[in-house]
């Protein structure tokens, strides 16, 4: 008897709790688009920048600040995590114009072959989009020519933003420097 009083019991308040408007919790409530500047349907645009890494010197702009586990240096380097500020240019030249800059994380997240796990804010900083930002994150399997990682969000103009962004090695020197294209195709308002 006490077994099928609490069952209904339970079936009741669930029933009740799915009846009660969500606006009525405190915590969650409808917003009006426009109030989000969200007045005009999405736009999807291509970016395509490259970013420069500097690994050695006297400003280095990509280190790795947690060295991977003694067992997997030689293989995959499982463990290790590296910090970069990068610059942003339209061309592969390092000396290229500058647009922005590459804030990001990156950690060897696989045991068995070196691939990243990337955490990357595109920060932009000429025209309309100065002061707006992409974000960028998953898996990065560097053993490909072209990868591609989901574009998961931005501020400023990219707001709500999505997409995916194509990713290919111009230039790698593990002792100097790197250059790395990206192809970034994100909807946004």
């Amino acid at each position: 008897m006490a077994t099928q009083f609490f069952i209904v019991s339970l079936l009741i308040s669930c029933l009740l709790l799915t009846t009660i408007n969500a606006e009525e919790t405190g915590f969650v409530g409808s917003l009006d688009r426009n109030t989000l500047g969200l007045k005009k349907k999405d736009k999807i645009s291509h970016f395509r920048f490259f970013f420069h890494e500097t690994f050695s010197g006297s400003d280095p702009t990509t280190v790795f600040v947690v060295p991977s586990l003694p067992q997997y240096n030689s293989s995959s380097s499982f463990g290790a995590i590296g910090v970069m500020d990068n610059t942003l240019t339209v061309g592969p030249e390092p000396t290229s114009k500058v647009v922005g800059r590459v804030e990001a994380l990156a950690a060897a997240a696989s045991k068995t072959e070196f691939n990243l796990l990337i955490f990357f804010n595109f920060i932009l900083t000429e025209g309309k989009y100065n002061g707006s930002t992409i974000t960028v994150l998953g898996r990065n399997r560097t053993n490909l020519k072209v990868r591609e990682i989901p574009v998961v969000g931005g501020t400023g103009k990219f707001r709500f933003a999505t997409g995916y962004a194509e990713t290919n090695t111009i230039f790698f020197d593990p002792q100097t420097r790197s250059t790395i294209e990206y192809n970034i195709y994100v909807s946004h308002y």
